[in-house]
């Protein structure tokens, strides 16, 4: 019987319900939730389930242990005391690559990083009986969180964060991630067969994020992991199954009306371009259009979109008539829902109208707001024989 691991999934402040939501649906028990982090059991199969096919996660780290320590040698006694041979072999290349503290009397992160490291090799120098470590083998980097003087400790399965799904090789200037664009979505009552329209899409990330939800291909396919080589934690046939199961589980053959305008012509064939490497790009419309031009004849669609916030003074300047630009063409549209997120602190002023609810994200250390306009939900659609559908959608 494989062992019960407790593994630990960072995601960004403000959207651990949505990853709390998806690690559920995979089937997973939750053990705790935490700002920006979703603690959850499962076994080794989960370490590459969760890699392979949550959308809104930074990485999915082993739970090593958590203690107490407010002086460096609680510290250094605290780590030593972990059970690292069962994770680490003798030729592993090992190392403390991220060290975070918050409200903790230890808070220098290198230093943190580096007592860590001397504990770690006392306690593998008893194990494999030497005083030397050629570290010559595979990566097991270690990430490790201090709060209120508790430190918890992960083992990093993922490697590059996970919002790397492979398919944007070319980027816009302020790109939103990719596993931040998802969470959006998933935030929205939008579903595959509805319209949805980015009037600012930039390299495409939202319209492809949504696609990609559209035809249920999960965002981990087409990238490595750093467990991926540790045949002694992870057996490679579990890697295999995880991507066989997201495989069987895509339908193209789904209709979909997604579309990304972006006023730059070089950021149009760009989002094209990623959208062929994610392999959505007969799913998504996308052209050169300015905001003036917004518009569409068929109603109940929705606008997803990260509009310009004005990290660039000539660019703040130019704000206020874009924020009223996009709401006058918000209103024209006959009743659609707008979903936008910004750090533009004037956003619902000069749109005209104050969002119906309204979602604090940190991105990265950026404080954000994701304005949620509400449009009326379409009619119930008649099931074929003419009954109604049971399912009301928003």
């Amino acid at each position: 019987m494989e062992r019960k691991l407790e593994l630990i999934a960072p995601c960004h402040f403000g959207l651990e319900a949505v990853l709390k939501k998806e690690i559920t649906d995979l089937g997973y028990e939750i053990a705790q939730v935490e700002d920006g982090k979703v603690t959850f059991l499962g076994d080794e199969a989960a370490i590459c389930r969760a890699n392979v096919f949550l959308r809104t996660a930074e990485r999915v780290m082993i739970k090593v242990g958590s203690f107490r320590a407010v002086t460096f040698e609680e510290l250094f006694q605290g780590t030593k005391a972990l059970p690292w041979e069962d994770f680490i072999p003798e030729d592993g290349k090992f190392w403390v690559a991220k060290a975070a503290s918050v409200k903790s009397r230890l808070f220098s992160p290198s230093d943190i990083q580096s007592i860590m490291k001397k504990a770690m090799v006392e306690r593998l120098k008893k194990t494999y009986r030497t005083s030397w470590f050629e570290e010559s083998g595979e990566s097991f980097p270690l990430r490790v969180f201090l709060k209120n003087d508790e430190v918890t400790v992960g083992l990093d399965t993922t490697g590059e964060s996970l919002h790397k799904r492979g398919y944007r090789k070319l980027v816009a200037k302020a790109p939103i991630a990719e596993n931040l664009a998802a969470a959006l979505i998933m935030l929205t009552p939008w579903k595959g067969d509805r319209i949805l329209v980015d009037p600012f899409c930039g390299s495409g990330t939202i319209p492809i994020e949504a696609a990609m939800m559209a035809v249920n291909m999960a965002p981990g396919m087409n990238r490595d992991f750093t467990a991926s080589s540790w045949e002694h934690l992870v057996a490679k046939r579990n890697w295999y199954d995880a991507v066989d199961e997201a495989s069987e589980l895509i339908d193209m053959s789904v209709d979909t009306d997604i579309q990304g305008y972006d006023i730059d012509d070089k950021m149009v064939s760009i989002a094209r371009a990623n959208a062929h490497l994610a392999g959505v790009e007969g799913k998504i419309h996308f052209q050169r259009r300015p905001l003036s031009q917004l518009s569409h004849p068929k109603k109940y669609g929705f606008l997803i979109t990260n509009p310009p916030y004005g990290e660039r003074l000539e660019e703040k300047a130019a704000l206020p008539k874009l924020y009223r630009e996009l709401g006058e063409r918000f209103a024209a549209l006959d009743s659609w829902s707008m979903y936008l997120i910004t750090a533009y602190e004037n956003a619902q002023q000069d749109i005209g109208r104050k969002a119906d609810k309204n979602r604090k994200i940190y991105n990265g250390m950026m404080k954000t707001y994701f304005y949620q306009y509400q449009g009326p939900k379409p009619p119930r659609r008649p099931r074929e024989g003419g009954a109604s559908a049971v399912r009301e959608e928003r």
